[in-house]
């Protein structure tokens, strides 16, 4: 495969590189023994589902609110 992008960088102070251009806001990325960094773009999106995990604790929840078992009113008014 053929580099779109040759050029070098260095480690500022706070151990970060900073990528020209970069594609993406996200990357992952590996780093190996011998010095080689991979980077891999990484876009964020909003799940297909909600997990079944979630599921049960909503349905706890609104339980537990029925039956009253709910805490104290919090008070916003310093906001």
């Amino acid at each position: 495969m053929e580099a779109v992008k040759d050029y070098t960088v260095h480690v500022d102070s706070k151990k970060r590189v900073t990528l020209r251009g970069a594609a993406y806001q996200y990357y992952n990325v590996r780093e190996y023994k011998n010095g080689c960094i991979i980077l891999e773009p990484r876009e964020l999106t909003v799940p297909e589902s909600i997990s079944v995990r979630t599921l049960s604790d909503m349905d706890r929840a609104i339980a537990n609110f029925k039956k009253g078992d709910v805490s104290e009113a919090v008070d916003f008014s310093d906001f």
